[in-house]
């Protein structure tokens, strides 16, 4: 596919649209909960996209944003820097200054970021920045450079997130457990949840997690990972199945394993999704299926984040 060019802000064909009318979710979230990956695009007519973009999407604004939080029921979010504006945080940033202390960012930064705009950054509410492996959403960019970067954030007490396909986790393992820095790993690794989830793959990510501590993962985007989807599920559903009922036994194992190291979030407006675009509302009803105790939602929605990402308001366990 031919990549956009810069000037041009039509959206990339067979992108979808983010779902207007999200239902009112059935499960009521614990109080303060935080919707942890989520995306603003552009408006590109504001904040253009990146000129080696490998996409255009719709726009997806701060203020849409903020009104699906409210909709559903979350009091803060975490947005996360999106590929189509490259290391032109300025739509993230513009969103976290205008959001009255209830959102905070993850970056795309390069090796050319001066100390200055990094606190800049900082004191607009960015605490991470995010590494791409994902080859075809992203170029390669050389692992000392991220390592370089890795080290300069530490000082700000930034972590880092990762995007990976799980094929690729054991020729990025060495450069992964390198990381001098907390790393969360963006929707369990994209686990294959069509193979065994006893079977050696998924072993491995938890091996990653159980060897290091400093690991953290989002049990987000089932609609992103599961291979039956929600219209296969109807059925089940209506006799009490959720959708994407493939990804629970992946989602609850590492909640269940690891719940103070686990995060979830919307992944709104849903980048890069071309078979359907799902319910917001209904990805809420998914998380008492993976975390499905009070404790366990708490851990996940509140206590986590607010760990991760407003320390200074936490309240310890």
């Amino acid at each position: 596919m031919t990549k956009p060019t810069s000037g041009d802000f039509t959206k990339t064909p067979g992108w979808m649209d983010w779902y207007t009318g999200p239902s009112r979710p059935s499960f009521k979230l614990p109080t303060g909960a935080v919707d942890a990956h989520c995306h603003v695009f552009g408006p590109g007519a504001e904040f253009p996209y990146a000129p080696e973009r490998k996409y255009t999407p719709c726009d997806a604004s701060k203020a849409q944003l903020y009104a699906l939080r409210d909709h559903l029921g979350f009091a803060r979010n975490v947005i996360v820097q999106a590929t189509c504006h490259g290391a032109d945080n300025r739509a993230m940033v513009n969103a976290l200054v205008h959001s009255g202390g209830k959102a905070r960012g993850v970056a795309t930064v390069k090796r050319s970021v001066t100390d200055g705009e990094l606190q800049a950054m900082h004191d607009a509410g960015v605490r991470g920045v995010r590494f791409n492996f994902v080859k075809r959403l992203v170029d390669f960019t050389p692992k000392d450079e991220l390592l370089e970067i890795a080290t300069r954030i530490a000082k700000w007490g930034w972590h880092v997130v990762i995007y990976f396909e799980a094929v690729d986790l054991p020729e990025l393992w060495d450069f992964f457990t390198a990381l001098p820095t907390t790393v969360v790993v963006d929707h369990m690794g994209r686990p294959d949840v069509a193979l065994p989830v006893d079977g050696p793959q998924f072993a491995l990510f938890e091996k990653f997690m159980r060897e290091h501590s400093n690991v953290w993962s989002k049990v987000s985007c089932p609609e992103r990972l599961s291979v039956t989807g929600p219209k296969a599920l109807k059925s089940e559903q209506n006799a009490g199945m959720p959708s994407y009922g493939d990804v629970i036994p992946f989602a609850r194992r590492i909640v269940e394993q690891f719940p103070d190291r686990v995060l979830w979030g919307t992944d709104w407006p849903h980048p890069n999704l071309k078979d359907h675009m799902p319910d917001d509302g209904l990805l809420v009803d998914f998380i008492p299926h993976i975390a499905v105790t009070p404790d366990l939602q708490r851990q996940l929605l509140v206590d986590n984040p607010m760990r991760l990402y407003w320390p200074e308001e936490a309240v310890p366990r």
